[in-house]
């Protein structure tokens, strides 16, 4: 895939605020046809400061923040149980473009949990009951076996959703936007959540 040559991006071309930014590069990386554009480096820490990171699947966003979904006894849900912060890394090298989202984490409503989970392919649903995520498991016939019964037991199709799974919001304090240039002069800017509200955007260097 060719890439595209990039002007200068000046700091009155961006949005007063990082999810609207960020919903307009989202869409331009979609556009042009990359894989998985939704992927994201997910970051938390244990509650003594001990970091983990994982690729994770954007599930929504909105004002509010950005939402990803998860097995809540998995790893990464217990640092976030003990640590309610995270950060986020989006890179679309076909677009030259980053994204950093840094912000606390807070869980979704059982109401939006049921919405997504209920939109999903039902052997989705079937697993999300199945693994007992991050858990030790002897073989790999322990899930083969297990989504087998579970199979018969919902073979209506209706899955409720299970109460250790569900979704969790990345309230963004702070957000980064880069541009990657081939001068190497970079474009980069700060959005930077103020605490009377609204948002400071700051150009760093790169």
């Amino acid at each position: 895939m060719e890439i595209e040559e990039i002007g200068p991006v000046r700091q009155c071309d961006l949005e007063p605020e990082p999810m609207a930014e960020f919903g307009k590069w989202f869409e331009k990386a979609k556009g042009t046809g990359i894989i998985r554009a939704e992927a994201m480096t997910l970051a938390t820490a244990t509650a003594d400061g001990r970091p983990s990171a994982r690729i994770v699947l954007l599930k929504g966003f909105d004002e509010r923040g950005m939402m990803f979904y998860t097995n809540y006894k998995s790893r990464k849900a217990q640092e976030l149980e003990g640590n309610p912060h995270a950060s986020l890394v989006f890179f679309w090298d076909a677009i030259r473009r980053q994204v950093r989202v840094e912000g606390r984490v807070e869980r979704v409503s059982v109401e939006e949990s049921k919405v997504y989970f209920d939109s999903r392919p039902f052997e989705s649903r079937l697993e999300a009951w199945a693994s007992p995520q991050s858990e030790p498991i002897d073989d790999r016939s322990v899930l083969e076996d297990r989504m087998r019964e579970l199979a018969v037991k919902f073979a209506n199709g209706e899955v409720p959703l299970p109460p250790f799974w569900g979704g969790f919001r990345v309230v963004p304090h702070r957000a980064e936007f880069w541009v990657n240039r081939a001068s190497r002069v970079h474009d980069r800017f700060c959005y930077l959540r103020q605490e009377e509200g609204g948002w400071k955007i700051v150009r760093l260097a790169p």
